[in-house]
């Protein structure tokens, strides 16, 4: 099933993220059923999503979640399983707390969470739920990279110092992107994200960059 799983994904860029068996914390959840047995996240890291994606984009409000939705869905009525989204909601499913238990993923200094080999490129687009008791991949024990990082130019890169290390000062964040000066930013992706020197070989590229950019100012 992993093997077929990886296979469908790969045909939109989007790449397996691990998972974990369900117990009966996890089942008190909302949204998660009793006869649930297992969990496996979808995502993406690169470019190569959003490569598919600008090719395949709709029309209308929310272009990725719409397209995240119709591609993900035959893929889990295929195997068998129920899929969810972090975009669903309120509530939302808690996907942070899930992936850190599928993956080797940590908060890093400028809060998005960050990965070993993907650094900040990567993303969670979805969760497959089972009922059956299906084959988990073996969590990597990698540690959080930020811990040797010992310039952290990601914390001195900011334009306008919106990251403390400690807090993300989101309203400082939106004025600047809303000025000339936030051009750079907007266009590419956070300065401060792309400062990071872990997983530079992901970075989504400008077009994308700048997507959830536009995104996020909105």
């Amino acid at each position: 099933m992993i093997g077929v799983l990886e296979r469908a994904l790969a045909t939109y860029g989007m790449i397996s993220r691990g998972g974990f068996r369900l117990d009966d914390k996890d089942r008190a959840l909302d949204g998660i059923q009793s006869d649930d047995r297992a969990l496996k996240l979808v995502g993406n890291a690169g470019p190569a999503m959003g490569d598919v994606f600008r090719a395949n984009r709709p029309d209308g409000p929310d272009p990725l979640d719409r397209w995240t939705r119709a591609v993900i869905a035959p893929i889990a009525a295929q195997l068998g399983a129920r899929a969810v989204y972090p975009f669903e909601g309120p509530p939302y499913f808690p996907f942070m707390r899930w992936a850190q238990r599928a993956e080797p993923v940590f908060p890093s200094p400028i809060m998005m969470t960050i990965h070993p080999e993907y650094g900040l490129w990567h993303a969670y687009r979805a969760a497959l739920i089972f009922q059956d008791d299906i084959q988990i991949p073996v969590r990597s024990d990698d540690p959080r990279p930020c811990d040797s990082c010992v310039d952290k130019p990601c914390l001195a890169t900011c334009p306008v110092s919106a990251f403390t290390g400690e807090s993300y000062l989101v309203d400082q964040c939106k004025d600047h992107l809303r000025t000339e000066s936030g051009a750079d930013c907007m266009d590419e992706g956070c300065r401060a994200r792309r400062a990071c020197p872990v997983g530079t070989a992901y970075y989504w590229g400008e077009e994308m960059a700048g997507f959830h950019m536009h995104a996020f100012r909105k």
